[in-house]
């Protein structure tokens, strides 16, 4: 049988009965947009991270996109992140009206490296815009120093993070808001498009409560020019009930890697590291091979689901050809993307699954050598 790269329906069949039982209650009530559901689930996030506030969204791109406007971050400004990361980051950036800048990654983790975040500050920087890349948190001590010296923001991208620590404080918690995307496929994930916001600011988290319902507190009156961006509850339902099992499903997860770094150790790849301090979630299962291209066709003529995230830096994309930036200014960056590739991963992997996996990449090297 094939090893899928995800199979959500696993997840699903055991917590059916109780989803159907949560989605039947709100058709019940016909009540789908800012009701208990919701107010439970924020409530729910906020005591798990830490934070004192969570604010439901639309998605996890509208996290970032609010936090920025309602940090009152937009146009002259520059926000500095990963050139190593999906589309949404930056696109937050570009939509609130500011200037992305792109700071190089570390080789080993894949995240930002505070060396060259530090480099990029300029006089128009505002914020940073920390990316907890795979289930990882960034140095966010180091990160967190840098940005105070220059009284900037600091607001994580921790779209791929939900449970992920560093130091013993969870993902989201630790800046001055956090993001969090409950697309699908993440840890935490829901039957369609939600995010969160997180903060321990009550000023914030109410100015982004504000923004997400077209600037208004009351009915037809408008204080400022919003957006249409709340977590309806059949999402906040479903997210419920999964939050009560994700501490599980990430130390699945984190088993899941152990073996793979126990079944590929001295193989010519690059394993994914944990520093100190840190407890990675492993949204994904990602390794560096510099025959990343064939070995990804290889892996799918087995019956081995595999993918390439991501394959081209948000610096070379053609939107940012504006940026002015060309091959080469993010060295780091663009070996990772021409080498990485993702195995399978997600909490119900079976142990034949993971034989399947291992077994093929040493199949593939063997041929090599």
């Amino acid at each position: 049988m094939p090893v899928p790269f995800i199979d959500l329906s696993r997840q699903h069949r055991g917590l059916r009965a109780e989803i159907r039982k949560a989605v039947n209650r709100i058709f019940d009530t016909q009540r789908f947009v800012l009701g208990e559901e919701g107010r439970a689930f924020e409530a729910a996030v906020a005591q798990k991270t830490g934070a004192r506030h969570a604010v439901g969204l639309a998605s996890g791109s509208d996290a970032l996109y609010l936090a920025l406007v309602a940090l009152g971050i937009g146009p002259g400004d520059e926000v500095i992140t990963t050139p190593f990361t999906f589309f949404a980051t930056a696109g937050a950036i570009s939509r609130a009206g500011a200037r992305p800048v792109f700071a190089d990654i570390d080789a080993r983790t894949f995240n930002l490296d505070p060396v060259s975040f530090a480099a990029r500050v300029t006089r128009r920087t505002r914020a940073v815009i920390p990316v907890h890349l795979f289930g990882l948190t960034c140095d966010m001590t180091e990160i967190k120093k840098i940005a105070a010296r220059r009284s900037l923001r600091v607001i994580e991208d921790a779209a791929q993070s939900f449970g992920a620590r560093h130091r013993g404080r969870l993902s989201g918690a630790i800046g001055d808001a956090g993001c969090f995307s409950f697309y699908p496929t993440k840890n935490l994930g829901g039957a369609g498009d939600g995010g969160m916001l997180v903060t321990s600011s009550a000023a914030l988290a109410d100015k982004v409560r504000l923004l997400r319902d077209h600037g208004s507190r009351h009915k037809y009156r408008h204080q400022v020019v919003g957006l249409n961006s709340r977590l309806d509850e059949i999402q906040a339902a479903v997210l419920r009930i999964k939050l009560r099992r994700v501490d599980v499903w990430n130390r699945a997860r984190q088993r899941h890697a152990a073996d793979y770094n126990r079944a590929l150790k001295g193989l010519p790849l690059a394993l994914p590291v944990t520093p100190a301090g840190e407890g990675h979630v492993f949204h994904l299962y990602s390794v560096l091979s510099e025959a990343r291209d064939a070995l990804m066709a290889f892996l799918h003529k087995k019956g081995v689901g595999a993918g390439v995230y991501y394959p081209l830096p948000l610096h070379l994309q053609p939107c940012y050809r504006s940026l002015g930036h060309k091959k080469g200014d993010f060295p780091v960056s663009e070996d990772v993307a021409r080498r990485i590739l993702s195995l399978p991963m997600c909490a119900e992997l079976t142990a034949a699954e993971k034989a399947r996996v291992t077994g093929a990449l040493r199949t593939f090297y063997k041929g090599r050598r």
